[in-house]
């Protein structure tokens, strides 16, 4: 396993973990306490598994989706889950918005460049499906959920997937977490070089 702690600022850290066992994602691992309860990692954190995806519909977040009775399904799926404060929706779907945006740019390091494209918080390769995320807020925190398919046998829609990509999803969860955090902790740092202003 790896981990990393690297702090934000002067009172929090965004902890991250690349979890090697396999765990199959249904939905409601979305919640707040997730990750501490299951990793032990309290605070802000994200986390990195390889695992099914078969969330059924009333475990969707989306509301369109589960209102059209949708299922996310999909024989293997590199998965991330985040938790972080504020229990803000508006942050929690800015930092989903940057989570994709670095998988696009990762993919683009490896190589994907023909047919790459990302609508929202959906990336595409030759207009079928790579990812599926979601956003969402707890009482205590914003909550993020990224899947991108490694082998997408299953998926209800044209789906694409790490694996006919030829991409290692060990290697490429390894650097989208290094790049989150490394993220964060630059937002954080502009946050304490910076003066209001009237």
């Amino acid at each position: 396993m790896n981990r990393q702690d690297l702090p934000l600022n002067a009172n929090r850290m965004l902890h991250s973990l690349l979890v090697r066992q396999p765990v199959t994602y249904h939905g409601s691992e979305l919640r707040s306490g997730w990750i501490a309860e299951n990793f032990g990692l309290h605070g802000d954190a994200i986390v990195a598994f390889v695992g099914p995806c078969r969330v059924p519909t009333e475990h969707l977040v989306d509301l369109e989706d589960q209102r059209a009775g949708a299922v996310i399904v999909a024989a293997r799926m590199l998965h991330f889950i985040a938790e972080q404060a504020p229990a803000d929706l508006a942050v929690a779907v800015l930092r989903q918005r940057l989570f994709v945006a670095l998988v696009a740019e990762l993919l683009r390091a490896e190589g994907v460049t023909e047919g790459l494209s990302r609508s929202g918080d959906d990336i595409f390769v030759n207009e079928r499906k790579l990812t599926v995320s979601i956003a969402t807020i707890s009482p205590k925190s914003g909550l993020i959920h990224l899947g991108i398919n490694v082998d997408p046998a299953g998926a209800p829609v044209p789906a694409s997937g790490l694996q006919e990509l030829g991409i290692d999803p060990w290697r490429f969860a390894e650097r989208l977490l290094d790049a989150y955090v490394q993220e964060m902790a630059g937002i954080a740092h502009a946050q304490t070089k910076v003066r209001t202003v009237p």
